[in-house]
């Protein structure tokens, strides 16, 4: 998915692969090709993984690439971290526990021992019934571009899914959304509407084609500076985001830098180190 990881449920990992991995494949065989990636040396990689992992093992970023790097695979800049994303979006890896602080490596085969098998057409629905209601009132394009789809497939994974949707015009143009949305704002609108320092990865950003609900079209170039593919955290506020944050100094002293878009209002300035401490 536009070469962005993503946590999923285990069980649904094999058919989320089987409807969004071939497109990624397909825009990343060019690199490949020029990192001397052909068929051989990615099937040498596949093997030599499930050997280094088979029975329950658990590998390192690192200690994974050690493998491919003994067996003389890593001999150009960026071939382990390509062999890793193909051999992932092929349903061999994912990335499945925590150890130590590192993510570990596993075999999918293993670490998903019952996976849902879903026909296409029913993937596709499915697919659209949970984008829409996880990120409603949303569009048809939000919905292509978040899943990378064709348009012709996520048009028809909307038409397997609409009957169990709502339906909103604004601007001329039509929003899906769970039927429950309304009332699931009315029971925290007091928290959406206060004060929120998010991720630079966040759904509320990076779920959507059109930001503008959220975020004027005349400060996006602040989210992406450079339109690098590196998104910073934001400042939100009365579900608006209203300018960016970063953690500043160490230890007992570290604290909240804050840039905002115009300038913050009082209670958001107040708040922010109270709500920059109240994070994880």
């Amino acid at each position: 998915m536009r070469g962005t990881l993503h946590l999923v449920a285990a069980e649904d990992l094999p058919w989320m692969l089987d409807l969004m991995a071939p497109r990624a494949l397909a825009g990343a065989a060019a690199r490949r090709a020029r990192l001397g990636l052909a068929p051989p040396v990615l099937e040498r990689a596949r093997e030599l993984a499930v050997e280094a992992m088979s029975g329950g093992r658990r590998l390192r970023r690192d200690e994974l690439l050690g493998v491919w790097d003994r067996a003389g695979l890593l001999t150009v800049p960026q071939r382990g971290s390509h062999l890793l994303g193909y051999l992932a979006q092929t349903a061999t890896l994912c990335f499945g526990p925590t150890g130590d602080g590192d993510q570990l490596v596993v075999l999918v085969e293993e670490w998903i021992p019952n996976p849902r098998r879903l026909e296409r057409d029913e993937a596709l629905g499915e697919l659209a019934l949970r984008y829409f209601r996880s990120h409603g009132p949303a569009t048809i394009k939000d919905f292509t571009r978040w899943t990378n789809l064709v348009a012709a497939d996520a048009r028809a994974g909307v038409a397997l899914a609409r009957d169990r949707l709502a339906r909103i015009e604004v601007d001329g143009v039509e929003h899906l959304m769970d039927p429950g949305t309304p009332e699931l704002l009315d029971e925290c609108r007091d928290q959406a509407g206060g004060l929120l320092l998010l991720p630079g990865f966040d759904e509320l950003i990076l779920g959507y084609q059109d930001r503008r609900a959220v975020l004027p079209a005349e400060f996006a170039a602040r989210i992406v500076p450079g339109a690098n593919g590196v998104f910073r955290p934001t400042v939100v506020h009365r579900g608006q985001v209203v300018g960016t944050w970063k953690p500043v100094g160490r230890g007992a002293k570290r604290t909240v830098a804050a840039i905002p878009f115009t300038s913050f209002p009082e209670e958001v300035e107040a708040a922010l180190p109270r709500a920059y401490a109240a994070l994880p």
